[in-house]
């Protein structure tokens, strides 16, 4: 199946490249009033008008071949079975857990902390602030009520 896909897609390239080139071989429609006025279009390789008939026809044949092999190429695509597989499939087993971080010097590991006597903890704190070792911090003041603000009015 995959030289299949290879095929078609080198069919594929040559075909946008041919169009590419068609294209810019034809003439545009404005080039028709250059040749009344004598633009030498008479002397072309397939005469005066015979070039309009022949790459506009193999312009629209290449057009239909691009199109085919671009559903070919879709369709392959999207009914591949892969055989290799995909990059993290050729992992094989889990990575390491990652080690734990070293406590600091003259610690003993598993022994609580706590903070100094008579220290508080500001409302909202996690419950084990005080034992984490921290500098207490003091509660913020609450916020001054304005008597002229309207923020607790009951609307009618």
């Amino acid at each position: 199946m995959n030289i299949w896909m290879t095929l078609i897609l080198i069919v594929h390239v040559l075909v946008a490249l041919a169009i590419i080139g068609l294209v810019l071989l034809q003439h545009g429609k404005g080039a028709d009033v250059g040749a009344a006025f004598g633009s030498g279009a008479s002397g072309s390789l397939f005469g005066a008008t015979g070039s309009a008939n022949f790459l506009s026809r193999a312009t629209a044949i290449l057009a239909a071949v691009f199109f085919l092999t671009s559903l070919g190429l879709t369709y392959l695509a999207t009914h591949n079975t892969r055989s290799g597989g995909g990059v993290m499939d050729a992992v094989k087993e889990a990575p390491a857990p990652a080690t734990p971080p070293a406590s600091p010097q003259g610690a003993v590991p598993g022994a609580a902390q706590s903070a100094p006597q008579g220290a508080q903890v500001a409302p909202g704190a996690p419950a084990d602030a005080a034992k984490s070792g921290g500098t207490a911090v003091p509660a913020p003041p609450p916020p001054a009520k304005n008597p002229d603000s309207k923020a607790n009015e009951v609307p009618k």
